[in-house]
């Protein structure tokens, strides 16, 4: 802070013996630190004032900037981004309307469309028999330990 040696303290606390006399140190003192102590809180303060200012600076900062993003067109700069001559918007319009005016034909024929539409088989076996084999082998596993 400041650059206070034991040398200059001494030759203030010298000074200050003269100056004031020995009865009025204690007194002096007290003064001097209650003005120090009101200088810190001053300057903490002050400080405290220039952070809040600070901070209040940067959120507005911050509420312009998604004030900015929130108004810009993403849309339109991908799309400019992505076709900025528009080429490929025509082209792909040119086959929509080329795909409308065709005729939709079927491209399977009657035999093999009724094949489609058959319902698929089950291939597992029913749900029934299962339970019925889980309780035959228990009653199996129940005579053994039985007969045993």
């Amino acid at each position: 802070m400041l650059d206070i040696g034991w040398v200059e303290l001494s030759i203030i606390a010298l000074v200050t013996i003269i100056v004031v006399g020995p009865k009025e140190i204690p007194r002096v003192l007290r003064t001097v630190t209650q003005i120090m102590r009101k200088v810190r809180s001053m300057a903490s303060e002050f400080q405290s004032g220039i952070d809040d200012l600070a901070r209040e600076a940067e959120l507005d900062d911050l509420k312009k900037d998604i004030q900015q993003t929130a108004s810009r067109d993403f849309a339109s700069e991908l799309e400019n981004s992505i076709d900025p001559t528009g080429e490929m918007t025509d082209s792909v319009r040119d086959i929509e309307s080329s795909l409308k005016e065709l005729p939709v034909e079927s491209a399977a024929p009657q035999d093999k469309q009724e094949k489609i539409d058959e319902p698929v088989q089950d291939i597992a076996p029913p749900a029934a028999d299962k339970p019925k084999k889980a309780a035959t082998k228990k009653s199996t596993a129940t005579k053994k330990s039985k007969s045993a």
